[in-house]
């Protein structure tokens, strides 16, 4: 496998990436931003990039933002929100054609820089604050964002999972903010947050495709330029231990309930056995052929769906399943059988090398968009590692039963979180 070269450059107030590369047809420019997870701003942060990428002070109205992406051969703009362990990440998202592949005078990728110095750093205010209309229209957006999650209950079990294990941590706070906080952000208190922001977070500007490493260079020096500063690193959480397990029953009108199961790995991203985590992960409950699909819904036919997934950065291993609520008790047991038997290495040689496979696979596929590809090296930046892809695929290929079975010993069992039926789980 070809490995990522990935140049790296310290410029005016954030860090520039570049991967040279003649795989993909489109070149994908990704704004990053970040900074600890905190209350008091959590809301405004999740507002803060939809204003942004709504109307400019070149474009003040979303329909003339939008008519210049399609005037650039249908450019793509897109803005994102996400929690990292205890850090907060801002994405900006442009996708652009490659001008080699068009008969076009001009040149596609300094426009493409151009407009997004534009969302960033020329947004549309009006006095001290931005501009009114769009500030209240995307409150009410993000007011049926952060409804949504109580109405799809997956994912409400799953935040519920984590604001109970994680009481006091800042990881339990939701990546839209909360309900109550929106009503209170004005134009200027976010415009003020956004001064704040870009003077103070932690910034990366990572450009994929068939580009020119000196020509990047050359075109972003001239249009993104920020004070210096020294990233705010998040404080490492007092995790209390439980005494015992953290048992907790919700009831609402659900006709499937939700049985949402955390564990502590003690194991973070960068963490000499991270890799063998993920295949660990693989064997228990990450995959179609994994312990968990195949005993809990296959066998037990106990389960509409049964899975497991890590959270990398904030060493957590949460375990997702939709039962019949009578089943509650029986499907807890069956599921810590199956953590009790990957601790007693109770896997085959076969499960083992189809784990690796498809783990292998994954990262292949991962790599095969530019976007996947920003993800995996966005890791390295949230955990200050220098982790490169072939070193984890080398280092997942090598895992041993011994090692995996070393990890199990490591999880610890922290909240079993239930969503029922008012006539179930008694």
């Amino acid at each position: 496998m070809n490995e990522v070269n990935e140049i790296k450059t310290e410029m005016k107030g954030y860090t520039l990436h570049i991967v040279e590369t003649d795989k993909y047809k489109t070149n994908t420019l990704v704004w990053r931003m970040k900074a600890p997870l905190a209350k008091e701003n959590l809301t405004k942060r999740a507002l803060l990039p939809q204003v942004l990428q709504s109307s400019t002070k070149n474009y003040p109205t979303t329909t003339k933002l939008r008519a210049y992406l399609d005037d650039l051969y249908g450019a793509s703009l897109y803005v994102d929100l996400a929690k990292k362990g205890e850090y907060h990440v801002i994405s900006f998202l442009i996708e652009i054609a490659n001008e080699k592949f068009l008969a076009y005078p001009n040149p596609l990728l300094k426009k493409g820089f151009e407009l997004l110095a534009e969302i960033l750093m020329n947004p549309h205010v009006s006095g001290d604050g931005f501009e009114a209309e769009t500030v209240e229209k995307e409150k009410r957006t993000l007011k049926q964002r952060i409804q949504s999650v109580y109405d799809d209950k997956m994912r409400y079990a799953n935040v519920r999972l984590i604001e109970e294990m994680c009481q006091g941590e800042p990881y339990a706070f939701q990546v839209n903010g909360e309900l109550d906080a929106v009503d209170e952000i004005t134009p200027e208190s976010l415009y003020a947050y956004y001064q704040s922001a870009f003077k103070e977070d932690e910034m990366d500007l990572y450009v994929v495709g068939d580009v020119k490493a000196n020509e990047v260079k050359e075109i972003v020096t001239n249009l993104f330029y920020f004070e210096p500063r020294t990233a705010k690193l998040a404080s490492t959480p007092d995790i209390r231990k439980k005494s015992e397990v953290h048992e907790v029953k919700e009831e609402q009108d659900v006709k499937q309930g939700k049985l949402n199961i955390g564990y502590r790995t003690n194991i973070i991203y960068g963490d000499p056995d991270y890799f063998t985590l993920q295949v660990f992960n693989g064997i228990f409950g990450g995959f179609s052929h994994s312990k968990l699909f195949i005993n809990v819904r296959e066998k037990a036919s106990l389960a509409y769906y049964a899975a497991s997934r890590l959270e990398s950065h904030k060493g957590l291993l949460m375990v997702m399943s939709g039962i019949d609520s009578k089943n509650y008790q029986q499907a807890v047991s069956i599921i810590h059988e199956q953590m009790d038997a990957m601790r007693k290495g109770n896997f085959t040689d076969e499960e083992l090398s189809q784990t690796k496979a498809v783990i292998r696979n994954q990262i292949l596929e991962t790599i095969d968009t530019s976007r996947g590809l920003l993800e995996l090296l966005y890791h390295n930046v949230v955990a200050k590692q220098e982790i490169i892809v072939n070193d984890w695929l080398e280092k997942m290929e090598a895992t041993t039963k011994e090692e995996i079975v070393a990890v199990a010993e490591k999880i610890e069992l922290d909240t079993i979180y239930f969503l029922t039926g008012s006539e179930a789980g008694k």
